[in-house]
Protein backbone atom coordinates (compact mmCIF):
# COMPACT_ATOMS: atom_id res chain seq x y z
CA UNK A 1 0.00 0.00 0.00
CA UNK A 2 1.41 3.33 -1.16
CA UNK A 3 2.15 5.82 1.73
CA UNK A 4 0.95 9.14 1.96
CA UNK A 5 3.69 10.14 0.49
CA UNK A 6 4.40 8.16 -2.49
CA UNK A 7 0.95 9.21 -3.37
CA UNK A 8 1.69 12.68 -3.41
CA UNK A 9 4.54 12.03 -5.46
CA UNK A 10 2.93 10.06 -8.21
CA UNK A 11 0.41 13.15 -8.14
CA UNK A 12 2.61 15.83 -8.95
CA UNK A 13 4.36 13.65 -11.24
CA UNK A 14 1.03 13.17 -12.80
CA UNK A 15 0.03 16.98 -12.97
CA UNK A 16 3.69 17.43 -14.25
CA UNK A 17 2.87 14.91 -17.48
CA UNK A 18 -0.38 16.76 -17.78
CA UNK A 19 1.50 20.07 -18.45
CA UNK A 20 3.27 18.40 -20.76
CA UNK A 21 0.73 17.32 -22.83
CA UNK A 22 -0.89 20.36 -22.74
CA UNK A 23 2.51 22.34 -23.64
CA UNK A 24 2.95 19.77 -26.73
CA UNK A 25 -0.57 20.68 -27.87
CA UNK A 26 0.00 24.49 -27.44
CA UNK A 27 2.74 24.33 -29.89
CA UNK A 28 1.07 22.23 -32.16
CA UNK A 29 -1.62 25.12 -32.04
CA UNK A 30 1.26 27.38 -32.85
CA UNK A 31 2.85 25.85 -35.04
CA UNK A 32 -0.83 25.59 -37.00
CA UNK A 33 -1.44 29.03 -37.04
CA UNK A 34 1.97 29.78 -38.35
CA UNK A 35 1.36 27.78 -41.53
CA UNK A 36 -1.43 30.10 -42.17
CA UNK A 37 0.30 33.73 -41.78
CA UNK A 38 4.01 34.48 -41.97
CA UNK A 39 3.04 37.73 -39.65
CA UNK A 40 2.06 34.96 -36.57
CA UNK A 41 4.78 32.78 -37.72
CA UNK A 42 7.36 35.35 -36.40
CA UNK A 43 5.08 36.74 -33.62
CA UNK A 44 4.86 33.29 -32.27
CA UNK A 45 8.86 32.44 -33.52
CA UNK A 46 10.42 32.49 -29.65
CA UNK A 47 7.53 31.49 -27.87
CA UNK A 48 7.56 28.51 -29.71
CA UNK A 49 11.59 27.78 -29.22
CA UNK A 50 10.37 28.54 -25.32
CA UNK A 51 7.56 26.49 -24.98
CA UNK A 52 9.88 23.23 -26.72
CA UNK A 53 12.66 23.82 -24.33
CA UNK A 54 10.14 23.80 -21.56
CA UNK A 55 8.89 20.20 -22.60
CA UNK A 56 12.44 18.97 -23.57
CA UNK A 57 13.39 19.77 -19.52
CA UNK A 58 9.96 18.33 -18.20
CA UNK A 59 10.65 15.43 -20.16
CA UNK A 60 13.67 15.01 -18.34
CA UNK A 61 12.69 15.55 -15.15
CA UNK A 62 9.96 12.83 -15.76
CA UNK A 63 12.64 10.31 -17.44
CA UNK A 64 15.14 10.59 -14.22
CA UNK A 65 12.42 10.65 -11.52
CA UNK A 66 11.51 7.41 -10.48
CA UNK A 67 7.98 6.41 -9.18
CA UNK A 68 7.19 5.04 -6.48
Amino acid sequence: MPTPSEKNHNKHLDLLQDYKIHLVKYVEELEKMDQESEFLKKWNETTIEERKEEIQVIDKILKNVIRF
